[in-house]
């Protein structure tokens, strides 16, 4: 950096006329008005929701969910999920799982359904978050298991669907968020299908695999 100073010496000087100075104050005029009106909005948007602490609480027990996600979740599903008559049904309604338009057997689209933008947007960043910050939980271990084989899009679509269902339900049942952990899947395929699977992926890798059962199992 020291050949550099010269240089560096012209640019921290630069030019800066009155032009300049009038254009840069009226920008920072409008940032302070925006600052101002988020400010504005945002109380009013926090006494609004104050009747709703309680299940906003219950929503940010959801990994991935926080607190601007809960408010967003709330404002479009309401806390009242009576009007659903299923998990199923707030799900189509929020067109956040894949479509299943299936006829003779053969599925004719996989798309997504547009439906509302907000939660939507809400429950995909909730699921980016889940999926890559939640080690060690249902939703990251469920993204893990569905990106190796659909890709990272459909795998963070799937996580939004279960952020949703567990949305409701927790909304439903007025409980928070019952973690099933990250070996869900793993303890409920079946052991010695399993265990056949992972000896064909050390062979392919090369390995001669013996398999010596533990003492607990001998017995």
């Amino acid at each position: 950096m020291r050949k550099k100073l010269p240089a560096l010496r012209q640019a921290l000087e630069g030019r800066f006329s009155s032009h300049h100075a009038l254009l840069v104050s009226h920008l920072l005029a409008h940032i302070d008005y925006l600052d101002e009106t988020i400010g504005s909005l945002s109380a009013e948007i926090e006494e609004r929701l104050r009747p709703f602490e309680h299940e906003l609480e219950l929503l940010c027990t959801i990994p991935g969910v926080g607190p601007i996600t809960a408010e967003v979740m709330l404002a479009e599903l309401g806390p009242d999920m009576s009007r659903f008559p299923s998990d199923r049904h707030a799900a189509s309604w929020a067109a956040i799982c894949p479509g299943h338009d299936e006829s003779a057997g053969k599925r004719r689209s996989g798309k997504t359904r547009k439906g509302n933008r907000w939660l939507r947007t809400a429950l995909i960043e909730a699921a980016n978050s889940a999926a890559g910050r939640t080690r060690g939980t249902y939703l990251n271990a469920q993204y893990l298991r569905l990106k190796s084989r659909r890709g990272h899009a459909k795998a963070i679509v799937a996580v939004a669907h279960s952020i949703l269902v567990s949305a409701y339900h927790v909304l439903e049942r007025d409980q928070t968020y019952e973690e099933l952990g990250g070996d869900y899947f793993i303890s409920r395929v079946d052991t010695e299908h399993l265990t056949r699977r992972l000896v064909r992926q050390l062979e392919r890798l090369g390995q001669t695999v013996t398999l010596t059962p533990s003492t607990a199992e001998a017995g």
